[in-house]
């Protein structure tokens, strides 16, 4: 599948298989973070954390690095969303971006048990399908 992926948010860059790898366990070991705790907050931060990474993940894989700049994680997303074949990436990934931002600069918001639990969930389907895909690109997974 070939991909656009705009020079603003994104850098051509050789990533090696191991870098690739090293990118993903520190997605999962956000995942596993979010899901030994029981604060709904912890949850939902470590989850989308771990949802970036896998992003980052797949995008070096890509052979590409993604640049800091406003906007970056929605292209990251985007891209993730483009990876694994699956809208409800980008937009579910979207909700929590947003819920994220509120949370960081508008004072704080409150993520309820049952909405963390959920987003975990999801973030634990990405990460699977992420993995899968990896596998067929790469040797060390």
């Amino acid at each position: 599948m070939k991909l656009y992926f705009a020079t603003k948010f994104f850098q051509k860059q050789k990533v090696s298989e191991r870098m690739v790898f090293k990118y993903f366990r520190n997605a999962v070991k956000d995942f596993q973070i979010a899901s030994k705790n029981e604060e709904s907050e912890v949850i939902f931060k470590f989850s989308y954390d771990s949802l970036i990474k896998i992003g980052i993940a797949l995008i070096s894989a890509n052979g590409y690095r993604t640049r800091g700049k406003t906007g970056h994680h929605i292209k990251i997303l985007e891209k993730l969303s483009q990876f694994l074949n699956d809208e409800d990436i980008a937009i579910i990934g979207n909700k929590m971006r947003k819920k994220r931002n509120l949370d960081l600069y508008d004072g704080g918001i409150i993520i309820g048990s049952k909405e963390a639990k959920q987003y975990l969930n999801f973030v634990e389907k990405v990460i699977k399908k992420g993995e899968e895909h990896l596998k067929r690109q790469h040797s060390l997974f």
